[in-house]
């Protein structure tokens, strides 16, 4: 008998020694909601990864470099002057649903009244005043692009950010995978009946999954939490914090697309094929970076107004997010040379440019933890400032680069802005948190 309680002590001790050090943080990591939804957003980003993967490939092989060229220019406008046709209510939503649930009905008839509204004006100006920014080609169609971005894309993300604010990412994770997966499909679809297409064809195709992936989202957020509530006044109110939302949310479009609209304004939309084929694989590899700060930018906003709390939040998780990027470069950096035998031998020469651009998923986890913090903590204007500055110096760098030098004259204006505004929102942070 004592020999038995003897064995089950030493037993115990064994299962309290290196088990027992190991299960406790998988025990800590498992009831962590953070970790749960950043491993949705992961999971989910994972599969993103490589439905988006194996969709820009076809797209590449469908259209080729100088349709692939026309289309990205014309996406590249569009995406910079999207995020004005929901004027930031998807965030006004998380920041202030997540601080009283009672807010859902309002904010989310604001979220709809918002898009609607805005998407149709956003529209007819760049119906208008496309041809003076992009080539003639991708003006045509931008209509097109601009339904499919502007309305079905904005509501879709604003719809994503109605279960961030909820802490489900999976559904979050899902809607994304959605998009991605059908894009594949009717990439696929035309590769196989058409062998090669025109952007225009590209467009429309990809206009039809916007609308099937806005309509689903709209549905899903109805059947969870309710229908909306609509006042004019409320929209009215936080019109002018909502504009800084969409204005930085512009502004950093600009510093991540203008390159490509500028590229396509002087008629090289070989080497915007080029360019763009390579920034998407960057796009793609900084998947899991974004993956963990979806999952923690709630949280941000429940320090409340202090962003002391919100740096040393920031603080913990730069230090993943640097250490994932940089893995994520030296992947990139190693197996760039794979890159035409995938996408065709047309774009062989995106091998130069993604070895140019690998590090931008490092400067991105730098700029996107402290502008967080400064969102949360309600400094927002402060991130707005530092993204307005930013994009004037990468427009700049771009007007007199591009024509020089093309493409690289753009990958180097793509780092240099990526890497100061990420200085920039550590400084300020730095500044402001004490």
């Amino acid at each position: 008998m004592e020999g038995q309680r003897f064995s089950d002590s030493i037993g115990a001790r064994m299962k309290l020694s290196l088990p027992g050090r190991l299960q406790q943080p998988l025990t800590t990591l498992r009831q962590s909601s953070l970790a749960r939804n950043a491993g949705w957003m992961l999971a989910g980003q994972g599969l993103n990864v490589v439905f988006q993967a194996a969709y820009f490939i076809l797209l590449a092989r469908l259209l080729g470099t100088v349709e692939y060229g026309i289309y990205a220019g014309a996406i590249a406008l569009v995406t910079i002057l999207g995020n004005f046709s929901s004027l930031g209510s998807g965030t006004l939503f998380v920041r202030y649903v997540t601080a009283d649930r009672k807010n859902f009905s309002v904010y989310w008839g604001n979220i709809l009244l918002s898009t609607f509204l805005l998407s149709g004006f956003v529209i007819l100006g760049l119906k208008f005043f496309a041809s003076h920014f992009v080539s003639s080609s991708s003006a045509s169609i931008i209509v097109v692009v601009a339904i499919g971005e502007c309305f079905c894309r904005q509501l879709a993300y604003a719809c994503g950010q109605v279960f961030q604010t909820y802490e489900k990412l999976k559904i979050t994770a899902l809607l994304n995978l959605l998009t991605s997966f059908l894009r594949l499909l009717a990439s696929g679809a035309l590769l196989l009946a058409l062998h090669h297409a025109t952007a225009r064809q590209w467009a429309a195709a990809s206009l039809i999954v916007s609308l099937l992936v806005s309509a689903s989202a709209v549905f899903l957020v109805q059947r969870s939490f309710g229908r909306p509530t609509f006042s004019l006044r409320l929209a009215r109110q936080r019109a002018t914090e909502g504009f800084g939302f969409s204005f930085s949310g512009s502004a950093a479009s600009v510093f991540n697309d203008v390159d490509k609209t500028m590229l396509s304004h002087h008629h090289m939309d070989a080497a915007n094929g080029i360019y763009t084929v390579a920034y998407r694989v960057v796009d793609i590899g900084t998947m899991p970076v974004y993956s963990l700060f979806s999952a923690a930018f709630p949280r941000f906003f429940a320090s409340g107004d202090n962003p002391a709390a919100a740096r040393t939040y920031a603080e913990r998780l730069v230090k993943r997010s640097v250490l994932m990027a940089l893995v994520l470069a030296a992947g990139m950096f190693l197996l760039a040379p794979v890159l035409p035998v995938l996408a065709g031998k047309g774009f062989a020469e995106s091998v130069s440019a993604l070895r140019w651009l690998c590090l931008i998923p490092m400067f991105r986890s730098l700029h996107l933890s402290a502008g967080s913090a400064l969102t949360g903590s309600g400094l927002q204007r402060y991130r707005t400032g530092s993204d307005v500055f930013v994009a004037l110096l990468n427009v700049g760098l771009n007007l007199y680069l591009i024509p020089r030098y093309g493409w690289h004259g753009a990958a180097f204006a793509s780092l240099a802005s990526d890497g100061t505004l990420g200085i920039l929102n550590w400084t300020l942070l730095a500044v402001l948190s004490r």
